[in-house]
């Protein structure tokens, strides 16, 4: 599998993309400036180039870009992606002295960037974090959403590469409402715990 990670040169994208290659998938970084995804790439084992370019023949993209970014960036490059399968891992929060609380938008990213482009999208890995992939599989199991199954299968497999518990296909794309939404309840016990909580689901054959 090959996977474009827009937005790689981040601390998310990066840590995934390591996973990944770690992992033996054929990764590529995409960034705005293609110099620096060419220079953070070698540093995980991946190759690197422009946005626009890193999309191109690919098997999935990730737009793991930050939330304020992430429907900007689709939309640059809805030509460039065409019809690859999309991955949105981004979870737009609002910070404040209370805690973290998701954003005030009722629909999710996801559902929002499916709007813009014609490739299919799926939502998933919003209870994973930079720090737990930093050194190795994050704990827990991901969650998945979308509505085009053929997507939705090529993400549950990305994605089980990446955790030590299982990828599971959690429904349609709008229940990324709740799986962005819980990004903010895992940022909350992070800080309340001083941990990197993750998710597991119990009760599944």
């Amino acid at each position: 599998m090959r996977v474009a990670v827009v937005g790689g040169t981040g601390d998310f994208g990066l840590a995934l993309a390591r996973q990944l290659v770690e992992a033996g998938r054929d990764v590529v970084i995409g960034s705005r400036d293609g110099d620096r995804a060419l220079a953070k790439a070698a540093e995980v084992g991946a190759s690197g180039a422009a946005n626009d370019i890193a999309v191109r023949g690919v098997d999935v993209v990730v737009l793991a870009v930050k939330s304020e970014a992430a429907l900007s960036t689709a939309e640059s490059l809805v030509d460039a992606i065409a019809e690859t399968p999309v991955l949105s891992v981004a979870s737009a929060l609002r910070f404040t002295k209370a805690g973290v609380f998701p954003g005030d938008d009722p629909r999710s990213i996801a559902e929002r960037t499916q709007d813009l482009l014609r490739a299919p999208v799926v939502a998933g890995l919003h209870s994973l974090a930079a720090a737990s992939l930093s050194h190795g599989k994050a704990e827990g199991d991901a969650l998945v959403c979308g509505d085009d199954g053929d997507a939705k299968e090529l993400v549950l497999e990305l994605a089980g590469s990446v955790v030590t518990g299982r990828a599971l296909d959690a429904g349609p794309l709008a229940g990324a409402r709740a799986l962005e939404g819980m990004t903010a309840v895992i940022v909350n016990l992070n800080k309340r715990y001083r941990a990197h909580a993750g998710v597991r689901v119990t009760g599944l054959p």
